[in-house]
C-alpha cells in the first residue's frame, strides 16, 4: 500500500528543514557571491523564503 498524502506531506516537510539547516550553516563562512547563491536556493525551496532572508541577514545591499 502507498503513503497517503499526509505522510508525503510531512516527508516534504522534514526534508526541507533538513535544507535550511544545512543552508544556514553555511552563511557564517559564505562571501557575497555564495550568499546569492544561497538566497536564490531558499526562494526556490520555500515560499516563506523573504522571512527567512530577512530573519538571517542575507538582504542584498
Amino acid at each position: 500500500m502507498s503513503q497517503n498524502e499526509r505522510q508525503r506531506e510531512l516527508r516534504r516537510r522534514r526534508h526541507r528543514k533538513q535544507k535550511l539547516v544545512k543552508l544556514a550553516s553555511r552563511i557564517a563562512k559564505a562571501s557575497n557571491s555564495e550568499k546569492a547563491v544561497i538566497r536564490q536556493k531558499l526562494r526556490l525551496l520555500t515560499p516563506g523564503a523573504e522571512d527567512l532572508i530577512i530573519r538571517w541577514g542575507l538582504e542584498e545591499r
